[in-house]
């Protein structure tokens, strides 16, 4: 090894005891295992969301490997970026190439099929050159909870997340361009609103039945306290019924940097795009779901993700109204909105 990595190494060798840290985007508990505290550190983005000891959704060990070499066998998927996906025995291998780490991939990211335990292997090689390249950095965070998104009932949609002081939740939904940015400014001129995010948010059904939520043992009562919405905005709504669905802030912003890890009862659902005179058309179920899924971030690399996807969407729209509105980037696109009557 070099002169770097043995440093690295010794330092790694030093630390006896486990850490851990924990953190939960959109409904999905995370816990990151480590053998030093470099190893569990969330990102500065993820800091906001960064959740008490309990029973997580997701199990992740890092390790540090001396060097990474070229994955064998087939593979699935080519973002024809930062990651490849290829599968394995026991699941799915991501591997995290960048030109600036050199040819050989810098992380390696193996999971189970359900996406509940993984193992991250960083290369010692490349984390003593470049101490930047942290374990969580963008994408694997967000391919790690989108991808388990598909094994519950939720959807990553592109879109911006605004709740009213009533609690009333708004979901714009857009391509890039599509005005969400725009659509933020205008809300936050008009009204005391909480933005979630400005670019992603998660969508899933709001009830205290739900098998996927997040439960830890009672010190007290040996009973498990539920989870799910420990991070509920101050504008939320109180849990009253075990129906509709739930909006999630996500640290996966856009260009005006809203990212909170608060949540609000979603009560309608708008599909952006440019026009004249602000005008709202409610969109059938079928329109809206297929809207809906060319807004969302789907891993399209297997059939049963997107019938997961899809089977949600049909849901949700059937939870929620649904409307197409070409908005003109001025006051009156509020007004719009606030005077609409379902």
């Amino acid at each position: 090894m070099s002169n770097g990595v043995q440093t690295l190494a010794a330092a790694r060798e030093a630390g006896s005891s486990e850490c851990s840290s924990h953190f939960s985007v959109g409904g999905v508990a995370v816990r990151l295992t480590g053998d030093d505290s470099a190893a569990v550190a969330l990102l500065p983005s993820l800091m906001a969301f960064r959740a008490g000891p309990g029973l997580p959704d997701i199990r992740v060990r890092v390790e540090w490997i001396d060097q990474l070499s070229a994955a064998p066998g087939a593979q699935l998927f080519d973002s024809g970026a930062l990651w490849r996906l290829h599968e394995c025995e026991a699941g799915f291998q991501f591997d995290f190439r960048a030109p600036v780490f050199g040819e050989q991939p810098y992380k390696r990211l193996l999971v189970d099929r359900d996406f509940s335990q993984a193992t991250l292997q960083m290369s010692a090689e490349v984390s003593a050159a470049f101490p930047y390249a942290a374990p969580l950095g963008y994408p694997l965070d967000e391919l790690l909870i989108m991808h388990r998104l598909t094994r519950e009932k939720a959807i990553e949609l592109h879109s911006c997340g605004i709740v009213r002081e009533d609690g009333a939740g708004n979901l714009f939904v857009g391509h890039s361009g599509a005005g969400k940015s725009t659509t933020t400014r205008l809300w936050m001129e008009r009204e005391d609103v909480e933005i979630l995010s400005d670019d992603r948010i998660i969508v899933r059904r709001d009830s205290a039945a739900d098998p996927g939520e997040h439960e830890v043992p009672s010190a007290s009562s040996g009973q498990a306290l539920r989870l799910r919405d420990c991070f509920a905005s101050r504008t939320s709504y109180s849990a009253q019924d075990d129906k509709g669905m739930r909006m999630y802030g996500t640290p996966w912003h856009g260009e005006a940097a809203y990212a909170s890890p608060g949540s609000a009862r979603l009560a309608r659902i708008f599909i952006l795009e440019h026009g004249r005179g602000n005008v709202l058309t409610r969109l059938s179920p079928s329109q809206a779901v297929g809207e809906l899924f060319a807004r969302s971030f789907v891993p399209f690399h297997r059939h049963e993700y997107v019938e997961s996807a899809l089977e949600f969407l049909q849901e949700l729209v059937g939870a929620v109204p649904c409307y197409r509105y070409a908005f003109e980037p001025n006051e009156g696109a509020v007004e719009r909105i606030l005077e609409l009557r379902d």
